[in-house]
């Protein structure tokens, strides 16, 4: 069965409100939008749903999975499924997936336990045919669902983690023409080296996601909810169905 909608969201571990402290209304907005986009993904007829974040290789990972903000300064665990004897398949999610877990975690989930979940890593060196093979490998036997966890540049400021980089503003804005697009072309079409300088985590998941796209056929529509870089890190918000 096809992929029937995807979600995209950031994954900044700020996003978490006891994370950031009295910091936290500066990204209420962000919070609103992935709510948004996760509802409406799960809302979307998927039976399942495949969390794919960036690490430092490709992974399937073992369900269930569990993971904590402990490194983030909030001794906060977050897990996604159960086993009836307590065992837990993955622990230690990457950010991008603890935060996706988090994400999907707030609400609750239209049919309860009839969705199930599963969550994949991609390498941030992965390239961009082998990240769009590995997103046309993502099909289910039912109408599934993908959540996509990456983050823009981190570039867009002398503030910013990689400080101020002209190329920055160009590459958001190209990022956020093609997510409120829809446009898989454009996301094929990011560079993996100018991605590593601009110090974007999102590039191999985007990518991910426009193979998983494309196989699934049909023509697709956008919707960009969010786009902005309040600490110098490029965040997109976006949701994606077929038309």
């Amino acid at each position: 069965m096809p992929l029937v909608a995807a979600a995209v969201c950031p994954h900044p571990p700020l996003i978490v409100p006891e994370v950031a402290g009295a910091a936290a209304p500066e990204l209420d907005d962000l919070r609103a939008a992935c709510d948004a986009a996760v509802a409406r993904l799960c809302a979307s007829g998927a039976r399942s749903i495949v969390v794919v974040g960036v690490d430092d290789r490709s992974a399937d990972l073992d369900h269930p999975f569990r993971g904590s903000f402990a490194p983030w300064g909030l001794p906060l665990e977050v897990r996604l499924g159960d086993l009836p004897d307590g065992r837990v398949g993955t622990d230690g999610l990457p950010l991008s997936l603890l935060v996706g877990a988090w994400l999907v975690r707030r609400r609750p989930v239209p049919g309860g336990g009839a969705m199930s979940w599963r969550m994949k890593t991609v390498g941030a060196d992965e390239p961009a045919e082998r990240c769009a093979a590995w997103g046309a490998r993502l099909g289910s036997n039912h109408p599934w669902g993908l959540l996509v966890m990456g983050d823009g540049s981190a570039c867009r400021g002398e503030k910013a983690p990689g400080y101020a980089d002209p190329r920055a503003e160009a590459y958001d804005a190209g990022v956020a023409r093609a997510l409120a697009d829809a446009d898989t072309d454009a996301l094929l079409g990011l560079d993996p080296e100018l991605s590593a300088q601009l110090m974007v985590a999102g590039r191999a998941p985007w990518q991910v996601l426009a193979g998983a796209a494309r196989t699934a056929g049909g023509d697709w529509r956008g919707e960009l909810r969010y786009h902005a870089a309040p600490y110098g890190v490029a965040y997109f918000v976006a949701s994606w169905e077929r038309s």
